[in-house]
């Protein structure tokens, strides 16, 4: 196997061989002179360390917008508190699952948010970063989502609750939360081969109670009060339980 060897080049009274002696490699020299060619040596990749979670990007990534907290990080701003950790990252205290949007929108121009992050959580990155472009974005995706929110048609839940009739007074006075009346009937009941409405003490009802649930960004509301839990809690039997 033939073996490299360096050719030294003959010393140089300045420069990048002065005072080495042997002069510098011809081959390691131009590797020298290639970084020596970026402003300080500075090379034009990125570590950021963000909430834990390592980022790599080129400092053309982070400079698109001057204006913002990424770009003076670059620049090490003299008046940018930034710290790095043992690995050399910049050091930043934000959520890393946020700031891969606004990441990706800095390399291409595009928001792109999956559809388990919530819109308001990038927009509160993009405005930590002073990205004033994202910034609008996000906010007119925002409007967008809420305004087809805003147009779709209620959804209703009715419920079928069987109760006795000395219920029905702790169950009008629960009826709370949204929940409103539909219908109340008087249960039939059986004896051997003939049917009646039972006697006065044990006299049973079928009531029809319904809700108007809300329609939210990420589905309708489902979750009761605590108004709810107490209606629910009186004791009275969930016949039924239909969407509408």
């Amino acid at each position: 196997m033939a073996e490299n060897h360096c050719e030294l080049l003959p010393p140089a009274p300045s420069g990048l061989g002065a005072g080495l002696g042997g002069g510098l490699c011809r081959r390691c020299s131009a590797g020298i002179g290639a970084l020596a060619q970026r402003p300080n040596g500075v090379s034009k990749w990125v570590r950021l360390n963000v909430g834990g979670t390592y980022f790599l990007t080129t400092r053309q990534t982070l400079c698109r917008d001057p204006k913002s907290f990424l770009y003076r990080l670059c620049q090490a701003d003299p008046d940018l508190d930034s710290d790095k950790d043992e690995t050399g990252a910049y050091l930043i205290d934000r959520d890393p699952t946020y700031f891969g949007p606004v990441l990706n929108y800095l390399r291409h121009g595009k928001l792109v948010i999956n559809k388990d992050l919530a819109e308001e959580g990038v927009l509160e990155e993009a405005e930590f970063y002073n990205i004033t472009s994202l910034i609008k974005l996000v906010k007119d995706k925002i409007r967008e989502r809420d305004s087809k929110t805003s147009q779709m048609p209620a959804k209703h839940v009715y419920r079928v609750l069987q109760c006795q009739e000395e219920e029905l007074t702790q169950m009008v006075s629960t009826m709370s939360d949204g929940w409103k009346f539909e219908q109340l009937t008087h249960v039939l009941v059986s004896i051997g081969s003939s049917y009646n409405y039972g006697n006065e003490d044990q006299a049973e009802f079928l009531c029809v109670v319904s809700k108007e649930l809300h329609n939210t960004p990420y589905g309708t509301t489902s979750e009761p009060s605590e108004k709810a839990k107490d209606f629910a809690g009186t004791g009275l039997k969930d016949v039924r339980n239909a969407d509408g």
